[in-house]
């Protein structure tokens, strides 16, 4: 997952994470994220993920984006990539992981190596008497 951090504009702090793609950004009610400020068209710009290069972002012909500074209409995003779309400002990340807990697996996992132990003690009175 994706997450994009307003810097600047009308919804500065905001945090989106993208789950679905394409995702829109723009004025359209469509929009995924949508920005009602100065410099931002209805359909600015769309994030797509490939699995051979990644997040990878395309902006409108006539829009001006720019990433970290350098005007585009397509780029490969990377981790802490600044998106410049009219007057707003979107750092681009990718969304923090949950670990999920592993408590079942590991107890099972000691259960049957104690079991394994008592076995081969077992095994081992039975073969001495």
């Amino acid at each position: 997952m994706l997450l994009l951090k307003v810097i600047s504009g009308k919804q500065a702090g905001t945090e989106t994470v993208a789950r679905r793609f394409p995702f829109l950004i723009g004025r359209s009610p469509k929009a995924a994220l949508r920005l009602d400020d100065d410099g931002v068209w209805d359909d600015h710009l769309q994030l797509e993920v490939r699995l051979d290069e990644g997040a990878v972002m395309f902006a409108s012909r006539d829009a001006f984006t720019a990433v970290n500074g350098y005007p585009v209409t397509e780029a490969v995003l990377r981790n802490g990539d600044v998106i410049e779309l009219g007057s707003v400002r979107i750092q681009f990340g990718l969304s923090p992981t949950r670990q999920s807990s592993l408590r079942l697996r590991e107890s099972l996992t000691w259960f049957l190596l104690g079991s394994l132990g008592f076995a081969q003690v077992a095994l081992i009175y039975w073969l001495i008497s």
